[in-house]
């Protein structure tokens, strides 16, 4: 005899259905494709990644690494990706080179840039006449590099700029190639350097001081757009970042670190401590250091001879509105 199902039953299966389909139908994460360089400023990334803190917020990151800074400006200004970290001299480039409309919205960090040359170089004065490698020529941590030099007598015209990507194509350069006799690298490819024989003449920023190197920046009308999903980016960043520099984590952050960045535990280890000890750690809540950036500008407008030498009010690059919203949803 077939029996059929009791109202009970039915009533049962109906609310299964129910919460299944309430489950099947909950709301999407918000897809972000977001471009850095390889390094170390990108662990506060690493961690949100790590402690599901974009999934707390609703999104779903897609982290894409640019093998230079044309291939991560121009994507940004097409829509390729809708989120760029990388020295924040390349917003500032970006405004004034390529006329295009951007906001520079977190800090960072000061880029942890060393200056290395080749072993038998003792003296900036040596590079006369010899060959620099940089990322682009005139962006960033060349524009720091071209500082130092001109401090030490040498103008653009007394050595070769041979633009040849970010940090890992920089050391790259200069270990296959003894031609390429200096260039500015960042953790941890600081290491890989010193293990490879050539020489640190220590920090590129010396020269300005205060130095606003890593940051995010945006297209304005994107963030117009999509407020609310750049806030609920920043609130995860923050929230990893706090999550990096927390003591409590050390051993954790060293391992995730070694994981990412494909580093031994020692390696690792040395880029933890670069990363967190003061004073040129990675920026609390990623904080964006003004005066720093002032410095940026002023490094431009003496470099590049720009803005008749007088830098324009850092204002016209940075809206740190989306910042102060995030930071007051997560206090």
């Amino acid at each position: 005899m077939t029996m059929r199902p009791t109202r009970v039953s039915m009533i049962g299966t109906l609310a299964c259905a129910m919460m299944l389909g309430t489950i099947s139908a909950a709301p999407a994460q918000t897809q972000l494709k977001v471009m850095v360089f390889p390094g170390l400023s990108n662990v506060p990334i690493f961690a949100a990644q790590h402690k599901n803190l974009f999934a707390k917020h609703g999104l779903a990151i897609e982290l894409l690494n640019t093998p230079n800074s044309d291939v991560l400006r121009n994507g940004l200004a097409k829509g390729d990706h809708q989120i760029a970290h990388a020295a924040v001299d390349n917003a500032v480039a970006m405004v004034e080179l390529a006329k295009a409309d951007v906001a520079i919205v977190t800090g960072g960090d000061n880029g942890f840039n060393r200056i290395f040359v080749q072993p038998e170089i003792n003296a900036y004065t040596e590079l006369r006449g010899k060959t620099v490698v940089v990322d682009a020529p005139n962006t960033a941590y060349a524009l720091l590099l071209y500082k130092v030099l001109k401090d030490s007598g040498l103008n653009r015209g007394d050595y070769v700029v041979k633009p040849v990507g970010g940090t890992t194509a920089r050391l790259d350069a200069m270990t296959k190639d003894k031609a390429n006799a200096a260039g500015v690298l960042n953790p941890p490819y600081t290491f890989r350097a010193k293990e490879a024989g050539l020489k640190d003449m220590g920090a590129a920023a010396k020269a300005i001081g205060a130095y606003q190197a890593g940051g995010a920046f945006v297209m304005r009308d994107w963030a117009k757009a999509n407020s609310d999903t750049l806030v609920r980016y920043i609130s995860a960043y923050v929230e990893g970042c706090r999550w990096a520099l927390d003591p409590a984590n050390k051993a954790e952050a060293i391992a995730l670190i070694a994981d990412r960045l494909k580093l031994t535990p020692d390696v690792a280890a040395q880029s933890y401590a670069v990363a967190t000890d003061p004073p040129d750690n990675i920026a609390k809540d990623a904080k964006f250091n003004m005066e720093g950036f002032k410095n940026v500008l002023k490094l431009r407008a003496e470099i590049e001879g720009q803005w008749g030498g007088n830098p324009p009010p850092p204002e016209k690059y940075v809206d740190l509105s989306f910042y102060d919203r995030a930071m007051a949803g997560i206090r």
